[in-house]
């Protein structure tokens, strides 16, 4: 099944915008996708690959997983969070034991929320913690992103808590994703975003606090930006 998957992705491959995609992912020396390989294909083409293969049993999806061509890792983890439905122990354990090739952002954001976040649901959280101060970049998303499961169920608390503790984070990246955070919950209570950032706004980098007052109204935005809030 595997190579039969393998050859499809080959056939859906488009040179031109895997050019695109190895610029926009930031795969050069020193970047943080260094070294990815892309073959050009669009996230629902890989959804329908992932679909098509979902029988694929877990050494396979491991094999995937170790790959590396970005879109095999990406259908490897689409299909885990297909199977995470049927057995969430089992695909949450073989996520977490691989999650070092969960490395690029949007194989963290299509995933974290789909599995990590639903299997922390009604256990121990404490993992959050530890990998929201991880020094790997993908693990620290990770964590703010499995939040997004508890956000969508109007449980803010962890977000809040990982998010003080990433409100100084040096990667941009970072800041986006706390920052996205922060506006999904002022989505479903304006009122927990507010109080949060009238005590942390200044100290956010700016990127972060752009993510965070984005749909604000322009005066309420402005007032933010300048700090006069």
């Amino acid at each position: 099944m595997i190579e039969e998957l393998r050859k499809e992705l080959r056939t859906l491959s488009d040179p031109n915008k895997a050019r695109v995609l190895q610029g926009f992912f930031k795969t050069g020396p020193g970047q943080y996708g260094q070294g990815d390989i892309f073959l050009g294909i669009t996230v629902p083409q890989s959804r329908e690959v992932a679909k098509k293969h979902a029988g694929a049993g877990m050494d396979e999806v491991r094999e995937l997983l170790y790959s590396k061509i970005h879109e095999e890792r990406l259908v490897a983890l689409l299909i885990l969070v297909d199977k995470f439905k049927l057995d969430p122990e089992n695909v949450a354990r073989s996520y977490l034991d691989n999650l070092g090739k969960v490395n690029n952002w949007d194989l963290v954001d299509l995933t974290a929320p789909k599995i990590l976040g639903p299997f922390l649901e009604k256990g121990d959280r404490s993992l959050l913690y530890r990998l929201a101060k991880s020094r790997v970049l993908w693990e620290r998303r990770a964590a703010m992103l499995a939040t997004f499961h508890f956000i969508h169920n109007c449980d803010f608390r962890d977000a809040l808590k990982i998010s003080k503790i990433l409100l100084c984070d040096e990667h941009d990246l970072m800041h986006k994703a706390v920052g996205w955070m922060l506006r999904e919950i002022g989505k479903r209570d304006a009122k927990t975003e507010e109080t949060f950032l009238r005590k942390y706004y200044k100290k956010m980098p700016r990127t972060m606090l752009r993510y965070a007052i984005e749909k604000f109204p322009e005066r309420k935005r402005r007032a933010y930006l300048e700090g006069k809030v």
